[in-house]
């Protein structure tokens, strides 16, 4: 799709009911499997019920959120930024490339949740393996990203920037890093969605610590189903707030890429 079919997500005001059909469209086909299943709310609450246990029990849920914020938003700074410097060191150095692929790839070839273990044994029950875990999710889509934003790079405007006498510093600064800015924000946008998932498979295996995932498991295991799905629906407020998020920034600092006239903020 192209991202500049992406505007309405941000657009006027109007568009905002795009989302919010959307929510509702979700929300009644929730309600529609209850009705037809005829599943009692012990296995799928109603809609209503998950909200109102979570508006009841928000300081519970408040402070569960904040933890598990705090493990995707600084797991995910950490594996982003480790990702962008890791590709542009592998696209500016052939040598760097020849190494580092092999063994990116067989690391993401091992299931995330088989390292926990390791890391809780090396790292101890703290904060510091779940923000690895976000970060190991992260950094690869925005390894792979970037990586092939710098292999698209037109060779002409290489060959045209050596021409004019700019050397590998300002080639690079001048066209292979802007080159990188679209394909970065597309694999921030997809850890993005991603991150949150990290984050609860963290607290599931290496967590001393309560979160919105720890409070899955000990909410599934009382059979507290109106708290488990209170939960998912928190989660996955984080994890379409988070995809949004990253979305407004890509659009302001990518301007070009979504509209042909400038916003008239930046006349």
């Amino acid at each position: 799709m192209d991202d500049r079919r992406l505007g309405w997500l941000v657009g006027p005001g109007k568009k905002v009911f795009i989302w919010i059909g959307a929510l509702l469209l979700i929300l009644i086909a929730w309600q529609g499997v209850i009705v037809v299943t005829g599943l009692p709310a012990y296995i799928i609450p109603p809609p209503g019920v998950a909200f109102s246990t979570l508006h009841e029990n928000w300081p519970l849920y408040g402070k569960l959120l904040k933890q598990t914020l705090l493990e995707t938003s600084v797991g995910y700074v950490l594996g982003a930024s480790f990702g962008f410097l890791l590709a542009l060191l592998m696209g500016q150095f052939r040598v760097v490339r020849m190494l580092v692929v092999p063994a990116m790839i067989v690391s993401q070839a091992v299931p995330i949740v088989a390292i926990a273990a390791p890391l809780v044994i090396i790292f101890g029950f703290g904060i510091v393996p779940k923000l690895i875990i976000v970060a190991w999710i992260v950094f690869f889509p925005v390894v792979v990203s970037v990586l092939d934003g710098l292999s698209a790079i037109d060779r002409d405007a290489l060959n045209l920037a050596r021409l004019m006498g700019g050397g590998g510093l300002r080639t690079f600064l001048i066209v292979k890093l802007p080159a990188c800015v679209g394909p970065l924000f597309s694999g921030l946008k997809i850890g993005a969605t991603y991150a949150v998932t990290g984050a609860v498979i963290g607290e599931w295996t290496a967590s001393s610590e309560r979160g919105l995932g720890t409070y899955l498991l000990a909410a599934n295991a009382q059979m507290d189903t109106a708290g488990v799905y209170a939960a998912v629906l928190l989660l996955t407020a984080v994890g379409v707030g988070s995809f949004l998020l990253v979305l407004g920034i890509e659009i302001l600092a990518t301007p070009w890429r979504h509209r042909a006239i400038a916003p008239r903020w930046a006349r």
